[in-house]
């Protein structure tokens, strides 16, 4: 009871400021906010206006007329648009303290693991605009890890592979340290795209991405033996325009995602390969620990311990381990200096 009230009281907050998702949590209450990283703007003649943030925006994406835009301001992980990424925050920070504006909190930021000098100074700044008195960054990999239960602070290896929007994030940590990392664009959004180029160029048929991220959660990636029967598909005919349903065999959703899902096969191999062997030997055991909204895509976990001959996990509830875990470094000080960025 009393840390509910000290939670109250308490401005600290840490978000994973995600391509697809913004997750908020806050001392003492847990995840608050968990809204897509979308913003719809209007253009007019006095520049841009904000219209709507987080689900509102999302529901506009694909559906808006030429004068408003639903933006998606990050892009592979990082900010794209600077000023819209800020008037998100902004945003979602006074939603979190109900409109209060005088309240600076202490912010904890997901960041992934091969962010550049210039990505780093643009998440602080649009973070301090945002109305942060002080902004800690936290590699997403570290993040996940500490939010899913691993324990870093130990001599023992841990492998991490944060599978999010719009990269995947593949770490070995031991001793509150990131010893091997690897930071790849292949996510969520990665998928969908391949699976819409995929459907366009094989049967003439244009699908939106929310089409092709159901086909992507629900279907997965099919075992040969998986006999399922064939799955209907709706959008587009390209050639008479008109919208139609058509058929196909649930192998081709894991035939159009092969590329993508290679590449995530062959960062992990790359990061086993060069993961000093004190280490190597501990992941025998201890395997892979899977986080972020991809750990969910059906069979991805069997397909990996097959490649790996390691034993595959999927987090308990893989979508919150990088806010949980920024979360958990803002209750410890130790931990906050232990694992953030340093500048």
């Amino acid at each position: 009871m009393f840390n509910y009230i000290l939670g109250f009281f308490s401005n600290d907050l840490a978000i994973d400021l995600g391509t697809a998702s913004t997750l908020i949590y806050v001392k003492g209450k847990g995840i608050v906010i968990n809204e897509p990283s979308v913003v719809a703007v209007k253009k007019d003649g006095k520049g841009k206006r904000v219209l709507a943030v987080g689900k509102e925006a999302k529901a506009m994406l694909g559906r808006t007329p030429g004068n408003i835009a639903a933006i998606r301001p990050l892009k592979d992980g990082v900010i794209a648009d600077f000023e819209i990424t800020e008037e998100m925050l902004k945003y979602f920070i006074a939603k979190v303290h109900n409109r209060r504006l005088l309240v600076r909190p202490r912010i904890v930021i997901g960041v992934p693991s091969g962010i550049t000098q210039v990505e780093k100074r643009a998440v602080k700044e649009s973070a301090y605009s945002a109305g942060a008195a002080e902004v800690y960054l936290i590699e997403e990999p570290m993040a996940a890890a500490i939010g899913a239960g691993l324990p870093i602070t130990e001599p023992s290896g841990n492998m991490i592979v944060d599978i999010g929007g719009g990269t995947s994030e593949i770490a070995v940590i031991s001793l509150a340290g990131i010893v091997q990392a690897k930071s790849i664009r292949v996510g969520g959004d990665k998928l969908d795209e391949v699976l819409v180029q995929y459907i366009k160029r094989k049967y003439n048929l244009s699908i939106g991405t929310g089409v092709a991220e159901a086909l992507k959660m629900d279907i997965g990636l099919p075992m040969p033996d998986d006999r399922r029967p064939k799955i209907e598909i709706k959008g587009s005919n390209l050639i008479t325009g008109i919208p139609t349903i058509l058929e196909i065999e649930c192998s081709e959703i894991r035939e159009a995602l092969a590329e993508p899902i290679n590449s995530l096969i062959e960062a992990i191999k790359h990061v086993l390969e060069t993961t000093p062997p004190e280490l190597a030997a501990d992941l025998v055991d201890k395997g892979i620990v899977l986080a972020g909204g991809g750990a969910l895509i059906k069979n991805l976990d069997v397909i990996l311990r097959e490649e790996t001959q390691l034993p595959v996990t999927v987090a308990d509830d893989p979508l919150t381990c990088v806010v949980k875990g920024a979360g958990k470094v803002l209750d410890e000080i130790r931990l906050l200096r232990d694992v953030t960025i340093p500048d």
